[in-house]
């Protein structure tokens, strides 16, 4: 029993009770690719083992923002691009806690870039699932970090002029220790990967590929798409750093190419997490922050006590 475990007992959750009572029904376009984030995210969970009182998502800004409305468990809807350092704050708190962010490549890549990539490097232990649908789909299609060169859009009329950025290769440089790329139209894989990335002790990047059918036309649905691990044409340590950045790099390119290659790309073991190091170190308590709340007998430090030893 976790300490956020409070409010019910031990039992085994289905998809339903994932599914809030308050907006049960998602609000996304017909043939969004979000739904399928929604459905495998809630599947995931379930064969976790876990219950909506284990669980914290916490979203940025965008379409892929509404995510906590439609999904029950604990929930923190953040400003643009800083659903990371709230998740990151949580997972401190509570390490028994669940902990998920989420957020479009927009909101992760974009605004949010500085701390995707420190949020990797100190290995913090969360999983982000990065929503990627090439645009910025809430403020009706203007181009994101993801579009490719050339797309035309209503803030790029004449075109892209700059390359896309490369989600999975940067996520290596940054330092994730579990990078993966999946896709909306492959649920089986998706939450596969899901279950994967919330068992792996450390940050876990999940790129996942969501259409935008009414303003990124050109994406489609992201078909037909290769499983890297099920293909005789990819064959790679995904424990080898140069050979995962090898097939990253062919990935990101044949993507704008029309071949959609998914699966996992780099599993790094062993490695602490950013709570376990503090731990190691004495910079945080052994005994979870959050329990302080229910022990009425805790020693709580005022800020002002902090802030002491600097004057």
């Amino acid at each position: 029993m976790s300490t956020f475990n409070a409010i019910g007992s031990d039992r085994d959750a289905t998809t339903d009770d994932f599914t809030p009572g308050i907006e049960p029904r998602a609000t996304w376009c017909p043939g969004c690719g979000h739904f399928s984030v929604l459905k495998t995210l809630k599947q995931a969970m379930v064969e976790r083992g876990k219950n909506p009182d284990e669980v914290m998502v916490v979203s940025g800004i965008g379409c892929s923002g509404k995510l906590t409305s439609y999904f029950e468990s604990y929930g923190f809807h953040s400003i643009h691009g800083r659903s990371l350092p709230v998740a990151r704050a949580a997972k401190l708190a509570n390490p028994e806690l669940e902990v998920v962010a989420a957020g479009g490549d927009g909101d992760g890549y974009g605004i949010g870039g500085n701390h995707f990539t420190h949020t990797a490097r100190e290995n913090h232990d969360l999983v982000y699932i990065v929503m990627n649908n090439e645009i910025f789909g809430l403020t009706k299609g203007q181009t994101s970090p993801t579009s490719p060169k050339g797309h035309k859009s209503k803030s790029q009329p004449y075109g892209s002029a700059k390359s896309p950025i490369r989600p999975l290769e940067w996520g290596l440089n940054a330092g994730a220790s579990y990078i993966a790329r999946t896709a909306a139209v492959n649920p089986r894989q998706a939450t596969e990967i899901l279950v994967e990335a919330m068992e792996h002790d450390g940050f876990a990047h999940v790129d996942y590929l969501t259409q935008c059918p009414t303003w990124n036309k050109d994406a489609k649905q992201y078909v037909p798409y290769i499983d890297v691990q099920d293909s005789e044409d990819y064959e790679f340590d995904v424990r080898n750093r140069d050979e995962a950045a090898r097939m990253m790099r062919e990935t990101d390119k044949r993507l704008h190419q029309g071949e959609i290659l998914t699966g996992r790309y780099y599993v790094e073991e062993g490695r602490p997490s950013y709570g376990d190091e503090k731990r190691r170190t004495g910079q945080m308590p052994e005994e979870p922050i959050v329990e302080r709340y229910f022990d009425d007998d805790a020693d709580w430090k005022a800020s002002a006590d902090l802030l002491d030893r600097h004057r």
